[in-house]
C-alpha cells in the first residue's frame, strides 16, 4: 500500500483546502449572482483602481519621455482626420471658381481643372482611407500597462516596468486561469442546461426554464471576461416577433446583448464544439440555423425569418446586419436582407471602453482562439448598450432607406462614424457599380449644364 509522508500529506491537504475556498468563493461571488442576475460591485470598484493606476502611468510615461526628450506619438482622435462632407459637384464647381476667374454660368461642359478634383480624392483615399482603418485595432491616448496598446510603450523608469510586469504576473497567472475555469463552467452548463430542457413537453414551464438557463449561462461567461456593462433604456429591449439589430464589434457582442435579454440565434451551422453548443441551444429555444448549402439562398433565408418573425409567441431574432466586425469607432453599410420581411425593428448600439481592453477581432490578423486569448488576458471588457425605441419601415421607404436609417440612428447613439461604405470590403476589392455611380454623378452634373444652357 502506498503511504503518504508527513509532508507530501501536509500539501495534499492545504491543496484540498485551496481548492475548496477557490470553488466556495466562485461559487458565492459569481456562479450565484448570475443565476440570479445581481452584481456585488467588485468589478465597479475593479475599475476604478484600474482608471487611476492607468492615469499614473501615463502622466509617468510622458513625463519620462520629456526628460528624455522623447516624441510621443499621439493618435487621431476616433482614428479619423474630420472633414465637412460635400457633394461632388459643389467641390467641382469650388475647384472651377478657385482655378478661374469666369463666371460658373460661362463655364463650358468639361474643364481640364475637373481632372484634379479626382486626383485629390485618389490621394485622401490613399492618405486618409476611411474603410481599412476600421479594419485595425484602435491606438489609445493613454497608456493601460498592455504593451500592445500603445507605440509609446518603451522603458521609463524601474518603477513603471516592475508595475508592467506585476500586471502581466496577475493577468497571466491569475486572471487567465480563473476566466479559463468560469468560461468552462458556463459553455458546460449552456450545453447540459439547453439538452435536458430540450426533453421536457413544449409549454410556458420549458419555455421559463430555457430562458433563465440561457441567462444563467451567458452571464457567467460575461464573468468570464470581466465584463462590466451599462445597460440603457432597457424599457425598449426588442420583444417577441421582432427583429433586434446592432453594431457588429466582436463575437462577443452576442454574449453581451444575450445576458440581458432572451433571443433566438440565427447563423451557419457548424462542426465541432461551436456545432455541440448548436443543437443543444435549439432543443431548448427555435434558433434559426442555416446548413452551409442554405446560407447563399437568399430567398430562403428571407422565408425562414418572415415565418419567424410572423409568430408573434417566438423570440426576437438577433441580427448583426454589417456583416463583419467593425474597429468600434464607426458603423459601416448594413446589408438590406433583416429590412425586407416586414417586421418591427429594435436597434441597439453597442460602444467599448478601449482603455481596459480591445474587444475588436480582426479576423484577417487573429484566430479565434487567438483572439480569446487576448480578450481573456485584458484587464476587462467595459462596454455601454443603448436600446433605442422601435422602428418600422415607412410607405415610402424601401429597404435600403430603412436600413440606413436604422443605421443612423445606432451610430448617433453609439458616438459612432457614419459610413456608407460596406464593410466586406474588408476581403473583397470595390465593386464595379460604385465606380459607375461615380461617373454617373459627374455625367449627370455635365449634362445638367448643357440641358439648362440650352433652355436658356
Amino acid at each position: 500500500m502506498f503511504l503518504l509522508l508527513p509532508f507530501d500529506s501536509l500539501i495534499v491537504s492545504l491543496l484540498g483546502i485551496s481548492l475548496t475556498v477557490l470553488f466556495t468563493l466562485l461559487l458565492v461571488f459569481i456562479i450565484v449572482p448570475a443565476i440570479f442576475g445581481v452584481s456585488f460591485g467588485i468589478r465597479k470598484l475593479y475599475m476604478k483602481t484600474l482608471l487611476k493606476i492607468f492615469a499614473w502611468a501615463t502622466l509617468r510615461m510622458e513625463r519620462g519621455a520629456k526628460e528624455k526628450n522623447h516624441q510621443l506619438y499621439k493618435p487621431y482622435t476616433n482614428g479619423i482626420i474630420a472633414k465637412d462632407p460635400t457633394s461632388l459637384e459643389e467641390e467641382i464647381k469650388e475647384i472651377r471658381r478657385s482655378g478661374s476667374s469666369k463666371a460658373l454660368d460661362n463655364t463650358p461642359e468639361f474643364e481640364l481643372s475637373d481632372i484634379f478634383y479626382f486626383c485629390r480624392k485618389g490621394m485622401e483615399t490613399i492618405m486618409d482611407d476611411e474603410v481599412t482603418k476600421r479594419f485595425s485595432a484602435e491606438e489609445l491616448e493613454s497608456w493601460n500597462l498592455l504593451s500592445r496598446t500603445n507605440y509609446n510603450f518603451q522603458y521609463i523608469s524601474l518603477r513603471l516596468t516592475v508595475l508592467w510586469g506585476l500586471g502581466v504576473l496577475i493577468r497571466y497567472c491569475f486572471l487567465l486561469p480563473l476566466r479559463i475555469a468560469l468560461a468552462f463552467t458556463g459553455i458546460s452548463l449552456l450545453v447540459v442546461g439547453t439538452t435536458m430542457v430540450g426533453y421536457l413537453p413544449n409549454g410556458r414551464f420549458k419555455e421559463f426554464l430555457s430562458k433563465h438557463v440561457h441567462l444563467m449561462c451567458y452571464r457567467i461567461c460575461v464573468r468570464a471576461l470581466t465584463a462590466i456593462i451599462t445597460y440603457h433604456d432597457r424599457k425598449n429591449r426588442p420583444r417577441n416577433g421582432g427583429i433586434c439589430v446592432a453594431n457588429h464589434t466582436s463575437p462577443i457582442d452576442v454574449i453581451i446583448l444575450a445576458s440581458d435579454g432572451y433571443y433566438a440565434m440565427v447563423g451557419q451551422v457548424h462542426g465541432g464544439l461551436m456545432g455541440v453548443i448548436q443543437r443543444a441551444m435549439v432543443k431548448a429555444c427555435p434558433h434559426v440555423w442555416f446548413e452551409r448549402s442554405e446560407v447563399k439562398d437568399r430567398h430562403l433565408v428571407a422565408r425562414r425569418l418572415t415565418e419567424h418573425v410572423q409568430d408573434k409567441s417566438k423570440l426576437p431574432i438577433l441580427i448583426f446586419p454589417e456583416g463583419t466586425c467593425i474597429n468600434n469607432t464607426s458603423v459601416m453599410m448594413f446589408k438590406k436582407g433583416s429590412f425586407e420581411i416586414g417586421a418591427t425593428v429594435y436597434p441597439v448600439a453597442i460602444k467599448y471602453d478601449p482603455q481596459f481592453g480591445d474587444a475588436f477581432w480582426n479576423s484577417s490578423k487573429y484566430g479565434m482562439v487567438t483572439y480569446l486569448l487576448r480578450m481573456m488576458t485584458s484587464w476587462a471588457i467595459v462596454c455601454s448598450v443603448w436600446y433605442l425605441p422601435p422602428m418600422t419601415r415607412q410607405a415610402e421607404e424601401d429597404a435600403v432607406q430603412f436600413a440606413n436609417r436604422v443605421k443612423s440612428a445606432i451610430a448617433r447613439q453609439g458616438g459612432l462614424v457614419d459610413l456608407l461604405w460596406d464593410g466586406g470590403l474588408k476581403r473583397e476589392k470595390v465593386k464595379d457599380t460604385f465606380k459607375e455611380e461615380q461617373q454617373k454623378l459627374y455625367s449627370k452634373m455635365i449634362v445638367g449644364n448643357h440641358e439648362d444652357r440650352s433652355r436658356s
